[in-house]
């Protein structure tokens, strides 16, 4: 299972502006990144443009049911943790879509200074509390990267490509 862990600034690899190392993520990463500052209908607007995203990648159309069912985690782990940052944080600022031969990387940057961590689901079946507790059952690994002295953070989640 996945743990969140501190990383040191940049120890996360390269960003979308090609900037920082890559030792934790693979070189030959590309990545797509969405303002959602001041935007409406957040949610559905990360979804489309991480759909938009996997169907320039080849993800989308699906050619077989495991294919379908990674594009479908992956577009429910960006709705969890653009929710998330909607809902916990100060709402989110940027969504980072990264992928290479083995793997799609999701990022959401807020400004909020909590921790996300998976609960327990609740089992009387009232909604909520279960966004964290989907990601990492969904993810290879996800957790918080901060920068020292700024505001806000990173939640990153990394899925594997399908085969």
């Amino acid at each position: 299972m996945s743990t969140t862990r501190q990383h040191p600034p940049g120890g996360l690899g390269r960003e979308p502006d090609g900037t920082g190392s890559a030792s934790a993520v693979p070189s030959d990463r590309q990545w797509r990144a969405l303002s959602l500052r001041d935007a409406s209908g957040i949610v559905p607007m990360a979804r489309d443009f991480a759909r938009s995203a996997l169907h320039d990648w080849g993800w989308l159309p699906a050619s077989s049911a495991d294919r379908r069912a990674a594009a479908e985690d992956v577009l429910l782990v960006v709705s969890e943790l653009v929710t998330n940052a909607c809902l916990h944080a100060e709402g989110p600022e940027e969504l980072r879509i990264g992928r290479s031969s083995k793997s799609l990387r999701v990022e959401v940057v807020d400004g909020g200074a909590g921790q996300p961590a998976p609960r327990t689901p609740h089992r009387a079946g009232r909604p909520g509390g279960h966004g964290m507790f989907i990601v990492q059952r969904l993810c290879l690994d996800w957790g918080v990267s901060r920068t020292p002295d700024q505001p806000g953070k990173t939640v990153w989640a990394e899925l594997a490509a399908p085969a």
